[in-house]
């Protein structure tokens, strides 16, 4: 199944309201994905049938009111940051992950399942993501590997900001190949979410690259009052 009305009823409800994106879907199949992916994709959405999985919506763009949320908080916690953010700004905004034209930079279909926490991210890394050539560069990696585990960590406190990566590269990923990554919520300390996450080769012969993180919700009474005086 496909969380096309944001990640859930009470999620909308209690964080950001991602219902209100209105925007394309970017997690379907699009015809700039190889066949692997496109293999890949329709395996895990097999897996959707049974309600134990569910396919996350990818967009370009936030909702106005998430982009509020977002602006509380830079004001309220960097305040120095603050005085370069207008509304011209973030009116222009695109999400990172969505900025790129289809098939040059990040392809990517994520899926949760609630039971096992767990969110499973294929990937496919475009022409305009090199670093060393012929291989992503670490920073595309980087990006991903920071957006599946953020999910992750939403997933289970809301909204959350990434206060700590660490990323150990064990071997450089091919340019436009399709990786599949996996991460997992570790554990919940107060208002600190420690995730981790492995990338590795389709056959999961290959072990590209491990990491641990930990996501801050201390803002989320913030982003609330800001969304819902």
């Amino acid at each position: 199944m496909f969380l096309t009305d944001g990640l859930s009823e009470d999620f909308a409800q209690s964080s950001f309201p991602l219902k209100n994106i209105v925007h394309e879907n970017h997690s379907l199949p699009k015809p700039c994905w190889s066949k692997d992916m496109r293999l890949l994709f329709d395996q895990m959405m097999k897996k959707c049938e049974d309600g134990s999985w569910i396919c996350f919506p990818s967009h370009k763009y936030g909702s106005t009111k998430m982009n509020q949320g977002f602006s509380a908080i830079i004001h309220d916690y960097f305040s120095t940051a603050s005085k370069v953010i207008n509304k011209e700004n973030m009116s222009q905004a695109q999400l990172f992950c969505g900025s790129f034209e289809d098939g040059l930079g990040f392809e990517y279909a994520m899926f949760y399942n609630d039971a096992e926490e767990r969110v499973v991210c294929l990937f496919e890394g475009g022409p305009y993501l090199q670093g060393a050539p012929g291989f992503l560069h670490g920073g595309a990696i980087a990006t991903i590997i920071d957006h599946t585990i953020g999910m992750s960590a939403m997933w289970a406190g809301g909204v959350v900001m990434t206060a700590n990566l660490n990323i150990n590269f064990k071997r450089p990923i091919p340019l436009c190949s399709v990786v599949v990554i996996n991460s997992q919520l570790d554990k919940i300390e107060g208002r600190k979410i420690f995730t981790s996450c492995n990338i590795k080769s389709i056959d999961e012969k290959t072990l590209f690259t491990e990491a641990t993180g930990m996501m801050d919700e201390r803002s989320r009474r913030k982003i609330m009052n800001n969304l819902n005086p």
